[in-house]
């Protein structure tokens, strides 16, 4: 009998996006972009409809990452996802 070496088990992202400012796209787009970047270290990415108020929250394993438009009065552009923390 052989045995495996267990797997790894990957992160995943969520991401929480207001629907009253319409950003289902950049949410997804935002996640396209994680999905293909990190393809082989996320275990996957949701995507959950937040509450009003322009939220925009990307969550690594429940941590509140640094892409929150709360914090920026909502309106500025995404920052690039492929951008690799030092």
């Amino acid at each position: 009998m052989t045995q495996t070496a267990p797997q790894a088990v990957k992160p995943n992202v969520t991401i929480t996006y207001c629907i009253g400012c319409n950003w289902l796209l950049r949410a997804g787009w935002m996640a396209q972009e994680l999905l293909q970047t990190f393809q082989d270290q996320l275990g996957g990415v949701t995507l959950i409809p937040g509450d009003m108020g322009g939220v925009f929250e990307i969550r690594l394993d429940g941590d509140l990452g640094t892409q929150t438009r709360r914090r920026f009065s909502g309106c500025e552009g995404a920052e690039n996802p492929r951008a690799r923390p030092d």
